[in-house]
């Protein structure tokens, strides 16, 4: 089954044409509890894992293997994130233990899907794995759609705005930030899904921005965010593959100018 977020309900750049510039698109994954095989797109599914590869472990926890967090075909999903050269597979893991300081330790890899061969069975999940942190095996619904900053919107241009952001809620009841800048739940590129101030990270590397990679989010939907939920979807009130502390989330970045493609993190709630 597809999913189809319903359109904005009113014409975001004809009301407010200074966003333009800022617009981008990104892909929502929409998981949805199901079973994936090895070869599918897929969030807590089975991965192509090279059988002469070793499984990845957390290094935090010596020993302890990560679990299976996306894999992402580049065929099932338009150039929305930019895959490096000769690879067409996206895999991230994380370490579903508790950390000091942090929700998960996540590992980034990108692979060509033909070279993998023989394939690797997934180590058992670690005893101890925190609650909600191990995704639940989700199959997706790739769908692109449009999307503008939220709290990303420069400051001086939100005060611009305000008055009139204010006026279209008085007047029609919907409101910028939850009906028409940024898309809930897990998605690929556009802007992260900032539940607080952004903390976009710098590249070790060169020091640049960091691009946004991946949002995965405990929620697809909630409150008045539900104006994004799929039409197909209206009355499932879908879950996330996830269930992190406070329905937060975590936010992959990675530098894409840089050889290997440095990756960061970050979690907020």
């Amino acid at each position: 089954m597809t999913r189809r977020t319903p359109p904005r309900p009113v014409d975001v750049e004809e009301l407010f044409p200074e966003l333009a510039p800022f617009r981008r698109e990104t892909m929502r994954l929409h998981p949805r509890a199901g079973r994936a095989t090895r070869g599918d797109s897929s969030v807590g599914g089975p991965l192509l894992w090279p059988a002469r590869e070793p499984w990845p472990e957390c290094p935090q926890h010596p020993g302890s293997p990560m679990v299976a967090v996306l894999q992402i075909h580049r065929g099932d999903i338009p150039d929305v994130v930019p895959f490096p050269a000769g690879r067409d597979l996206l895999q991230v893991l994380w370490c579903p233990r508790p950390h000091e300081g942090q929700w998960v330790v996540p590992q980034v890899c990108w692979r060509s899907a033909a070279e993998v061969g023989e394939v690797r069975q997934a180590p058992p999940v670690p005893a101890d794995a925190g609650y909600g942190q191990l995704p639940r095996p989700c199959v997706v619904h790739p769908e692109l759609v449009t999307e503008y900053p939220s709290w990303d919107l420069p400051d001086e241009l939100w005060d611009a705005l305000d008055d009139r952001f204010e006026q279209l809620e008085r007047e029609t009841g919907w409101n910028y930030q939850d009906h028409l800048s940024t898309a809930p739940g897990t998605k690929l590129g556009g802007y992260p899904g900032w539940c607080q101030e952004p903390q976009w990270p710098d590249c070790p590397d060169c020091g640049t921005t960091m691009d946004h990679l991946l949002t995965v989010e405990s929620t697809e939907e909630y409150g008045p965010r539900q104006a994004w939920t799929p039409a197909e979807d209206r009355d499932l009130h879908p879950v996330g593959a996830v269930s992190l502390g406070g329905l937060g989330g975590v936010y992959l970045f990675e530098c894409r100018s840089c050889p290997g493609r440095p990756f960061a993190h970050r979690y907020d709630t």
